[in-house]
């Protein structure tokens, strides 16, 4: 089987199969056979600190539909597998989830990474496809039963950064050079050109422009050569376990710039927020929610009450403000598609995502022609105020500020960035 050794598929369907039995005590139970969703999660490896919070949301969107009566009168269940954060996983685990388990509907893992692998298969089987936080992925695709839930938009490689750099040209006095660094993935290297395309347009000179392999487990020498060319504004794009690396050596290092930050995945998850504390201190960070007053939509923190308490009791991400109200999303879209066709044919789900705007925990969702959002909606927020490494501060208001965009801003921009110092 294509990406997956037998061996491996035992392990991810012994260990990691998330199923949600359609018990749920409802006033019109649910019956018949059960409408199966398949996907890929990663449970483990590096992306497993959003897969585990992601598969989590999923179980509790499952709970609450087979509560309310089921989809179509009928339960639902997940059937999902641990990809172990590894792409080569992705193929065989769609295969089988088509072939073999005979799910009705498919969704994505969570990132870029793992969204990709999974393209081929789901186009070869005409299957309508909703995923998580997957940037650009159907750029050269071009599938039209493709759905994104993802706020970076149809053009990631021309707005991701967009930002971050209206920050940094709007700080006094104005900066004049930039370095970029990112690790060498789809997602960091899509969001390194929209940094490097930007900061051109807005007259910074690039001083260091470097990708780093996924293999990189000693980063001080990264932020030695940051250093030496002394930029005054960097970008960085990364993922969990590089994050934490950057930003220790970058406090070891004593680093002192004007603006640090970016699609630095990490600070995202609760257990990375306290193990940095006051390391996160002016940090700028691309996000998608942030606890702050300016961003609140109906659902959201009724979501994040019930999968706290859940979340503790699983081991998985306490606060839940990153990939959970996303997840919850992706499954709302797919949710209300089926209900307003009223069956599961894919050309009909598919049809109905480009036409409906979809009521969800996030705020009100459309699809353009790709799949994407047509209007971008990434944020960038900043780190103020984090004293030791308690989680109560990461649940009030101020200490993640929004910066970006102007609708959401609650607070001003502080600089530098020492790391901690």
């Amino acid at each position: 089987m294509e990406g997956l050794s037998r061996r491996g598929l035992g392990r991810a369907a012994v260990a990691a199969a998330i199923t949600v039995p359609a018990t749920a005590r409802a006033q019109s139970a649910p019956s018949g056979e059960p409408i199966k969703i398949g996907g890929s999660m990663s449970l483990s490896g590096g992306l497993a600190g959003n897969g585990r919070p992601a598969g989590l949301t999923h179980k509790i969107w499952a709970d609450e539909v087979n509560a309310r009566g089921g989809l179509l009168g009928r339960p639902v269940q997940i059937i999902s597998y641990d990809d172990q954060s590894s792409g080569a996983q992705v193929p065989g685990i769609y295969t089988k989830l088509i072939d073999v388990d005979k799910v009705d509907l498919v969704v994505s893992g969570y990132a870029t990474a793992i969204i990709a692998p999974a393209m081929p298969v789901v186009m070869q089987r005409n299957r309508t496809f909703v995923s998580l936080f997957g940037t650009g992925v159907n750029s050269e695709f071009k599938y039209d039963r493709y759905f994104s839930v993802n706020p970076s938009g149809s053009n990631p490689n021309q707005t991701f950064a967009k930002g971050f750099i209206e920050l940094a040209m709007a700080m006094d006095p104005k900066p004049r050079s930039i370095a970029i660094v990112n690790l060498d993935s789809d997602f960091h290297q899509r969001a390194a050109e929209s940094a490097r395309s930007l900061a051109r347009s807005a007259g910074l000179r690039v001083v260091y422009d470097r990708a780093y392999p996924p293999t990189t487990v000693d980063f001080s020498p990264i932020i030695r050569a940051v250093q030496a060319a002394r930029p005054d504004v960097v970008f960085v794009g990364s993922y969990p376990p590089d994050t934490a690396g950057l930003l220790r050596a970058a406090s070891e290092l004593r680093v002192n710039l004007q603006l640090f930050g970016g699609p630095m995945i990490g600070p995202h998850i609760t257990a990375q927020k306290l193990q940095l504390g006051p390391i996160l201190n002016n940090l700028v960070v691309w996000d998608v929610y942030a606890p702050e007053p300016t961003l609140q939509f109906p659902g959201t923190q009724p979501l994040i009450e019930r999968y706290q308490p859940i979340a503790a009791k699983e081991g998985t991400d306490a606060l839940g403000y990153y990939v959970p109200p996303m997840a919850y999303t992706q499954m709302q879209v797919l949710e209300q598609a089926v209900k307003k066709v009223g069956s599961l044919d894919q050309g009909a789900l598919a049809k109905a995502m480009h036409e409906t705007t979809f009521d969800t925990v996030i705020g009100p969702v459309r699809f353009d022609a790709t799949g994407e959002w047509p209007e971008p909606r990434d944020i960038y927020t900043q780190y103020q105020g984090v004293q030791g490494n308690g989680i109560d501060q990461f649940k009030k208001a101020g200490t993640q500020v929004i910066l970006y965009p102007a609708q959401y801003k609650s607070g001003e921009l502080r600089k530098p960035y020492t790391a901690g110092a």
